[in-house]
């Protein structure tokens, strides 16, 4: 239970008793505000150091802890688990919203052949190795393997954003991360199930049926979801925001009510809205993001008061002994074993094997068997705690060293175009608001060569904070935001042809580009 460890047993049924007052609210709303603040600010030591933030925001919770300066004790596992599922699905939700198709697209087998195939050869390996080399029973070292064979995109990406790699390997990064969440978590809650474990095979059959399930149901709500958003035009755009978000939980509470893989379904059905061009697209993103910051920073917080500090001591060797299996023969064998048939060069794999970083999704499973009553539970979630910080210490720093060793670190591509959507429902068309980054290859462009389609054209210009219509032979230049009013017909040939030109300049006809990143042979 969540209190005061000053508390004296005298005064203990006194403040029981006290009702919650409009004070106590002030108070809690006072420490919830500092904690958030003082957690946005380690978010620019996390930039600057290469530390995921999740480090910092568990040292926060630790810190207000029962052995830190907050002296708050807190033990409701299944508490946690409840709070941590939620904010999973908002993480989950706001990752799919920023997966673009088409990185993964060529990836998808790739990633999916690591999602499946590759954690069940991490989860035996690493079980195997905590059974013999540490003295756990098996079922306590299926739980561990299952439990630190899913990884988390957040971590990973905290540290790359600032090393540009590969798309193919950025794609089956993330897609790997959405997708394993789902077979891993059926895995520990049949582990830590009462009585023996199913047969392999009824196991299996669960996981297929579950999984097909929640991807059916992910992919029809974000169909629906998309569709509906982009032909009905809400009254405010701070509408859009909040529908996305709703659509984004539907599908995980539908996946999970039909017995399928609720995860999974939210992560598809984001993906699908994402790429769904929708209205007020970056308003939509950014308030995605925002929730997402703040799903991080309430679990990772809460996980650092569930633990306790002074209780480690005993799990620290088996958690390095577990994550050195882990690290340098689980991960690097089931890269290499999912990958066998796509025959990725070594250097891609070696990246993806040290890129396994564990964050928020193993510390919410290890409270699973503590829920469920298992033998040695609490002991389970020390070494799986201490097992996802050092070696987070251990991975992240390292991550873009070994990049620009491997020589997959290359230039940074030329920035996208922040384009956002408005529909105007009574003239039918679209007006599209269109920034112009630093990075953009539109910088230098004239209006005229944009060669928009028929029923669009650039209406207004607004530079330094003074607006203008432009000429045909106005050039266009970084910082600019351009105002682009279409006809419904015109308006995904419009955005296309700006990203087109933003990132291939003037000559992206000549070069073939496509306007979604790729290029193809002029026709």
């Amino acid at each position: 239970m969540l209190g005061s460890g000053r508390s004296h047993r005298g005064s203990r049924t006194a403040r029981r008793e006290r009702p919650l007052t409009v004070h106590h609210l002030n108070q809690l709303l006072l420490v919830c505000s500092l904690v958030l603040l003082i957690a946005v600010a380690a978010v620019r030591i996390s930039s600057r150091s290469g530390l995921p933030s999740l480090l910092i925001y568990l040292g926060i919770g630790i810190a207000m802890g029962q052995d830190g300066v907050g002296d708050i004790h807190f033990d409701n596992a299944e508490l946690t688990q409840v709070i941590g599922y939620a904010a999973l699905v908002v993480i989950l939700t706001e990752g799919g919203l920023g997966t673009k198709w088409k990185d993964i697209r060529p990836v998808l087998s790739a990633a999916t052949s690591m999602a499946l195939i590759g954690v069940a050869v991490s989860v035996g390996v690493t079980a195997v190795g905590a059974h013999f080399l540490t003295g756990l029973e098996w079922r306590q070292s299926l739980i561990i393997g299952a439990v630190v064979s899913s990884t988390d995109a957040a971590a990973v990406f905290s540290v790359l954003r600032r090393v540009p790699l590969p798309t193919r390997v950025t794609g089956a990064l993330e897609a790997e991360s959405g997708f394993n969440d789902a077979p891993v978590v059926i895995l520990v809650v049949a582990f830590s199930a009462a009585g023996p474990v199913e047969h392999w095979y009824t196991l299996l059959l669960t996981i297929v049926a579950e999984l097909a399930v929640g991807a059916a149901i992910g992919l029809a709500v974000g169909w629906l979801g998309s569709w509906g958003l982009r032909h009905v035009a809400l009254p405010a755009s701070g509408l859009y925001p909040i529908a996305v978000m709703a659509i984004a939980v539907a599908a995980y509470a539908a996946g999970a009510l039909a017995h399928g893989s609720g995860f999974l379904a939210v992560y598809l059905a984001s993906m699908m809205l994402g790429n769904a061009k929708l209205p007020h697209w970056p308003a939509t993103r950014g308030f995605a993001e925002g929730l997402g910051w703040i799903a991080q920073i309430g679990m990772f917080v809460l996980l650092g008061l569930l633990v306790t500090p002074h209780e480690l001591g005993a799990d620290v060797l088996p958690a390095l002994v577990i994550g050195l299996v882990l690290t340098m023969v689980a991960r690097p064998l089931s890269v290499v074993v999912s990958l066998l048939p796509f025959r990725l060069p070594w250097q891609e794999q070696t990246l993806m094997s040290w890129a396994g970083l564990r964050g928020a999704v193993p510390i919410i499973l290890a409270t699973i068997p503590m829920v469920n009553g298992v033998a040695a539970s609490r002991h389970i979630f020390n070494i799986v705690f201490v097992l996802v910080v050092a070696y987070t210490l251990v991975q992240g720093p390292t991550l873009p060293w070994l990049a620009r060793t491997l020589r997959l670190a290359g230039a940074p591509e030329a920035s996208d175009l922040g384009i956002e959507s408005a529909p105007l429902e009574r003239l039918r068309g679209h007006l599209l608001s269109v920034a112009i980054p630093e990075g953009s290859r539109m910088h230098g462009v004239e209006v005229s060569e944009l060669r928009l389609p028929a029923g669009a054209a650039v209406t207004l210009v607004v530079r330094e904070g003074k607006s203008f219509v432009p000429l045909p032979t106005t050039e266009l230049r970084r910082g600019d935001e351009l105002l682009v009013v279409t006809t419904d017909q015109v308006r995904d040939a419009a955005e296309k042809r700006l990203r087109a030109v933003g990132q291939g300049g003037k000559l992206a006809g000549w070069l073939g580009m496509t306007g979604n990143g790729t290029s193809g042979r002029r026709r």
